[in-house]
């Protein structure tokens, strides 16, 4: 099982966490972060790489807001995220077998944040052929902080093991795992190189750029080290 904050156009190695689980839950319950990724990522440009960054209305919320709760501020963004894709990619091998969703989602007016997220993510899910089952973390009705919510998450989801990001290894408590009979694993994701549509590389992109890029060969080149020994998981 793995447990995930939402992500506006992820990158490659959010979408290899959750092929290598059972179960993936979308943490949206937790407090809203300024500057994540839960409202922007990177794309691949002829000049290297820029932000995309979708606003956000935070305004009268000075004690935070929980993701769920987030609103998109305004429709202008939209116009210019599909016009810088479209510039991006409109050259890549593999653009035109997608453009007819994303030009659909941006053409869309959105209220919530977390419901342009799931659009995205599932839509990518589908084309990197990843069938693992995804729930949001708020249909279990379960609280706490920190650790102790992935632990409460994973023992209401009846998982027996948790595979972390690697950022898990700071405030995991790993004996409480031990004693609920919890293994835990923490992904250690190696970023495949690929052709992309300009010279050089540029790693840790969106996931489109992938798939933009490679199409049918996108799944094979995401997952390709994927059952490689690369993951430790506490004794």
């Amino acid at each position: 099982m793995s447990i995930n904050q939402p992500a506006y156009l992820p990158w490659l190695g959010y979408f290899e966490r959750i092929a290598a689980s059972d179960l993936h839950l979308v943490l949206d319950t937790v407090q809203f972060e300024r500057n994540s990724f839960t409202n922007r990522n990177k794309v691949r440009t002829a000049t290297g790489w820029t932000w995309l960054t979708v606003p956000v209305n935070l305004k009268g919320h000075l004690s935070g807001l929980a993701i769920a709760d987030v609103e998109i501020a305004d429709d202008h963004w939209r116009r210019k995220h599909w016009s810088t894709i479209q510039q991006s990619y409109r050259r890549a091998p593999h653009f035109a077998e997608h453009s007819g969703f994303f030009e659909q989602l941006y053409a869309r007016p959105w209220h919530r944040l977390v419901d342009l997220l799931d659009a995205i993510t599932r839509y990518l899910l589908r084309a990197f052929a990843i069938t693992t089952e995804v729930r949001e973390a708020r249909s279990l009705g379960v609280e706490g902080r920190k650790s102790d919510l992935v632990l409460n998450l994973c023992r209401r989801a009846g998982a027996t093991r948790y595979l972390s990001g690697t950022l898990g290894r700071d405030y995991l408590d790993e004996a409480g795992f031990r004693a609920a009979g919890i293994a835990v694993d923490y992904q250690d994701y190696a970023h495949p190189r690929y052709a992309q549509a300009y010279p050089g590389f540029e790693p840790y992109m969106s996931a489109i750029d992938l798939l933009f890029n490679a199409g049918p060969e996108a799944s094979r080149i995401l997952l390709a080290r994927r059952e490689e020994p690369a993951a430790r998981t506490s004794p």
